[in-house]
């Protein structure tokens, strides 16, 4: 029997796909449950402030890079800062949320997979954020760093003392890196061709590794333990088995999956 009429064996991604309505109430559901906590951390400045001094000095004592290397690159002219500023502002949510749709059409036992993932990363920082309140780097002075968002716009954050949408002590861990970098983790797993488009699902966690430090919003621990806590995550969440449909591949003949990632891979060239 052709592989393309076959029926799809149990645990497959036909099977895996779970009801659209429940995905479009639980997701977002998810993202507000994280805001409202978010903001049970404010009201702890002084916290916030003397934490960032010990990451700070903590930095320091373990010879890790200055936070100002990477700024000193972006504040090399006006349009760079601008570029870095817009990437923090208007990437970090469309990409994963492309990522996730990408996954829940083309590969749904892997969406789940990945939408506990980012589930638990982000239980996880809320729980740190609660704990560990923390000032970003733009706002101490110790580090003499600039807050570029301020200089050469867009910014997304406002006075921190009138600031009623965001919590802006909440620098550790950093979710734009630990999304960014569950979105290439993802991609390496769901796709077939793993090392050969291995740089281009590694660039934007690069990116956002390097315009969030050279922004001033976060330091290089908020990174490391962003990817600490996914590495968790993905220790105790399984990756689903690779099926006939997920492999894309069934005694050397093609199957929809694997024409839907030529193309997803082809559209690069």
């Amino acid at each position: 029997m052709n592989a393309r009429t076959e029926p799809a064996p149990a645990g497959s991604d036909a099977i895996a796909r779970p009801p659209l309505v429940r995905e479009l109430l639980l997701v977002p559901g998810l993202f507000l449950v994280y805001k409202f906590g978010r903001q049970l951390a404010t009201g702890h400045t002084g916290e916030a402030f003397d934490n960032a001094h010990r990451v700070w000095d903590f930095e320091r004592a373990v010879h890790l890079p200055g936070e100002g290397a990477v700024q000193s690159l972006l504040l090399h002219g006006d349009g760079l800062a601008h570029l870095a500023n817009t990437y923090y502002a208007a990437v970090h949510f469309p990409a994963t949320a492309a990522f996730l749709i990408w996954l829940y059409l083309r590969r749904p036992a892997h969406y789940v997979w990945a939408r506990r993932v980012l589930a638990a990363v982000t239980a996880a920082a809320l729980a740190l954020h609660l704990l560990f309140p923390l000032a970003p780097p733009r706002m101490l002075a110790a580090t003499g760093l600039v807050d570029t968002a301020r200089m050469y716009g867009p910014s997304v954050y406002g006075d921190p003392a009138t600031d009623s949408l965001s919590n802006q002590f909440a620098a550790m861990p950093s979710l734009h890196f630990g999304w960014a970098l569950m979105v290439a983790v993802g991609l390496v797993v769901a796709t077939r061709s793993r090392w050969r488009w291995l740089w281009l699902w590694l660039a934007h966690p690069l990116l956002t590794l390097l315009v969030i430090v050279g922004t001033a919003n976060h330091y290089w621990l908020d990174a490391i333990v962003a990817a600490a806590l996914l590495g968790l995550a993905l220790a105790v969440i399984p990756v689903p088995h690779r099926t006939a449909t997920t492999a894309g591949r069934v005694h050397g003949t093609l199957v929809p999956a694997q024409r839907d990632e030529q193309a997803l891979v082809g559209a690069g060239r």
